[in-house]
């Protein structure tokens, strides 16, 4: 049982720190500098994001290995996989429309962009790939959720305090984003070498 609790703790560390889906594997961007603007959003979307992203790895695991493996329709992994996200995506747009209209309007079309996200997708396929169990593929997707949550919070909390700041002209904007990003991803590579899986 220790054992099997510090490979779910590895799990966890190395898809939210050491394997980052944004700063490391430089997926998600579309999302990262849409919604990291503002504090508020960013959480709301990252909430949201890891949500998603733990339901439909649970879910793409339980049809992968009860449905497709069985049925030896593996080769459909990806269509499948995207279809599962995109239902359970639907069905949060339709919550947060009901519970939360002011953040679902300041999320706008990244919200519906989370059913296409490559982050989102990895996690199953990665899941599928490595033989995780029901379990290890859950610690997979919180960890990735964490993992991009963390990258929006720092991102969101750095932009708001460079709106402040006197950037000059051809910085302002995404450019020094793309900057702030890169700073950030070089600082996220001393994770590198932590764990070892």
């Amino acid at each position: 049982m220790e054992h099997g609790f510090g490979k779910l703790f590895e799990l966890f560390i190395a898809a939210s720190l050491i394997n980052n889906f944004v700063f490391t594997r430089f997926l998600g961007l579309c999302i990262f500098f849409g919604v990291s603007r503002k504090m508020e959003t960013a959480v709301g979307m990252s909430i949201t994001f890891t949500a998603v992203m733990v339901i439909s790895a649970a879910l793409s695991w339980l049809i992968y290995n009860y449905a497709m493996i069985p049925l030896d329709l593996t080769f459909l992994k990806i269509i499948v996989f995207i279809g599962v996200v995109a239902a359970f995506v639907q069905a949060a747009d339709t919550i947060m429309r009901k519970i939360s209209p002011g953040l679902y309007y300041k999320l706008g079309v990244y919200l519906a962009l989370i059913a296409t996200n490559c982050i989102i997708i990895a996690v199953p396929l990665i899941n599928a790939g490595e033989g995780y169990n029901f379990i290890e593929s859950m610690a997979f997707g919180l960890g990735s959720g964490a993992g991009f949550a963390l990258a929006l919070i720092i991102m969101a909390s750095i932009r708001e305090k460079l709106e402040l700041a006197q950037v000059p002209r051809p910085f302002r904007g995404l450019p020094i984003a793309f900057v702030t990003a890169a700073l950030i991803a070089l600082a996220f590579t001393g994770f590198s070498g932590l764990i070892t899986l």
